[in-house]
């Protein structure tokens, strides 16, 4: 069995499923839901599911601590906040395995040192390419993007729609939920705080 790091970065036991073991499974699904998985139109689709399975799990092959590495100090002085915004997030919730699809925002204040730019939306991406709830999804960017950057604070919000409660369930199509999460000055200064909110909400 191979060892790999969980999404809370401690060692676990991969079972090595083969592609083939899970289009087995899938099989299985089609026919239980009462479909014929030999008609022309699904042949192929378990490896087609397989493959898709891949582009949307792929955050528990990835190491977002990584893509953290390289940062740069020739920042002149600066110590305000950092934000990127309206970062896209399509993630699949862990209680239904439907989508959830929204936004992210993600700011820092920086400790000497800066990343570049688009290594914010790939930490976004890392945890969203995972099965999720929203509230960990942002603790996880922001617990990650905090100690990485040794920061002097951190600030992730995510506005979400979940299909788990649009399309089934409740069924209430409008609805979305946000998530905030405040380490460091974000969470000890209320003036940094608001002043992120409001950069966000414009």
């Amino acid at each position: 069995m191979k060892l790999v790091k969980n999404i809370d970065n401690k060692t676990t036991k991969n079972n090595n499923v083969s592609d083939k073991e899970a289009e087995e499974a899938f099989i299985k699904i089609f026919e239980w839901i009462g479909e014929d998985p030999s008609r022309e139109g699904l042949i192929e689709t378990p490896k087609r599911v397989i493959k898709a399975f891949k582009e949307y799990f792929k955050g528990y092959n990835e190491d977002a601590t990584k893509i953290l590495d390289k940062t740069f100090g020739d920042v002149q002085g600066y110590d305000d906040m950092v934000i990127q915004k309206n970062i896209s997030v399509q993630s699949h919730c862990e209680h239904h395995m439907a989508p959830i699809i929204g936004v992210a925002h993600v700011a820092y204040i920086p400790n000497k040192r800066v990343v570049g730019l688009s290594k914010l939306a790939r930490v976004v991406e890392v945890f969203s390419k995972r099965l999720q709830t929203q509230e960990r999804l942002t603790m996880q960017i922001a617990n990650t993007l905090m100690n990485a950057l040794d920061a002097k604070g951190v600030a992730v919000s995510i506005d979400a729609t979940h299909q788990c409660m649009t399309m089934r369930g409740i069924k209430k199509e409008q609805a979305t939920t946000v998530t905030n999460y405040y380490l460091g000055k974000f969470k000890e200064d209320l003036g940094f705080q608001n002043r992120y909110l409001r950069f966000i909400s414009k």
